[in-house]
């Protein structure tokens, strides 16, 4: 198991990213959440397999729902044990 923390930037925001990302989540049995920021950024934390995350990871870089991904930063961070997948 691991744990990534992601910030999504580009137009992710108001188009349907967030629930994509969250079914797509679900999908696969990852744990964690996704959240808009402030800044126009969208944050996901998942946790879960390497094999899984980086399926999610995949499905965030090809722009789900209708947004336009510019960039993705990665971070590995500790497990917190979360329960289900959710929009924050």
């Amino acid at each position: 198991m691991k744990c990534i923390h992601l910030i999504v930037s580009g137009k992710v925001q108001g188009v349907f990213f967030r629930d994509s990302t969250r079914r797509k989540a679900q999908e696969l049995g990852l744990n964690g959440y996704a959240r808009n920021l402030s800044d126009g950024n969208v944050e996901v934390v998942a946790e879960g397999s390497e094999e899984k995350i980086n399926k999610l990871i995949n499905f965030i870089k090809n722009n789900p729902g209708h947004s336009k991904v510019k960039e993705v930063k990665i971070n590995h961070k500790e497990l917190e044990n979360f329960s289900g997948f959710e929009i924050k």
